[in-house]
């Protein structure tokens, strides 16, 4: 374990009217406790699962690889300065770490293959191979494999996007195993009920304010994806 808590300052927010600050959930939590080497945002769209993994990535000094990004039609200035109102507690001292969005993935493995074209011992730290020369669901596995090998904590965006079911499984299999050995800590934004059942994990519910602790089979992806199985039939033909 690297980090163990996040804490929120809501009397300091320079605002309540933008968002991330008029969210109720970073209005009534206090703090989040991080107490296994798995944790996971769970969350519909637009709670803040995303900004506050991407918060926490600012807050912890940690990159987040991003392409040229187009200036919106209206722009929101404090759309990423939640982290300047947010502390985090480390547990032996900072350590360093990655972010990873699958939006931005493509384009950072194609800067790997730049790096590689006068450096190609540059590859040997994703596998030995182009991550753009595999498929995008292979070049994941094979960066998931490779770099969380070494100490550090690890942000993740709902890493399942370009995952199948059987990669979602092998993923969870990888950060079971990878957790467990101590170097590596991890926390994941999902929306996949096979990635969420990652055994050991604690899960915190957006859905709800102030933010708190739900079990597995409590949350709605377990529900809804159980219910669709059992009677698939039965929603298609608009019973459901």
């Amino acid at each position: 374990m690297h980090l163990k808590r996040i804490s929120f300052f809501p009397e300091k927010y320079p605002t309540r009217e933008h968002y991330p600050f008029n969210q109720r959930i970073f209005q009534d939590t206090s703090s989040i406790e991080l107490s296994t080497p798995v944790t996971f945002f769970l969350g519909e769209n637009g709670t803040g699962k995303s900004t506050l993994l991407e918060a926490l990535a600012f807050r912890c000094s940690i990159y987040i690889w991003r392409e040229d990004e187009r200036i919106p039609f209206e722009v929101n200035p404090f759309q990423e300065l939640l982290y300047r109102f947010m502390e985090v507690q480390w547990t032996n001292g900072v350590v360093p770490g990655s972010f990873f969005s699958s939006q931005w993935f493509r384009h950072f493995a194609q800067s790997v293959d730049e790096w590689a074209s006068t450096d190609p011992e540059m590859l040997r730290y994703f596998g030995g191979k182009s991550l753009v020369s595999q498929s995008h669901g292979e070049s994941l596995m094979s960066y998931f494999k490779n770099r969380y090998r070494i100490k550090g904590l690890y942000l993740l965006d709902e890493p399942e996007t370009a995952l199948s079911p059987r990669s979602q499984v092998e993923f969870v299999r990888l950060v079971k195993e990878i957790s467990e050995q101590g170097h590596a800590q991890f926390v994941i934004a999902s929306h996949s009920p096979i990635i969420l059942a990652c055994p050991g994990a604690r899960i915190y519910d957006f859905n709800k304010s102030p933010l708190g602790e739900i079990t597995y089979q409590e949350t709605d992806h377990f529900r809804i994806y159980r219910d669709f199985l059992d009677n698939h039939e039965r929603y298609f033909a608009g019973e459901q």
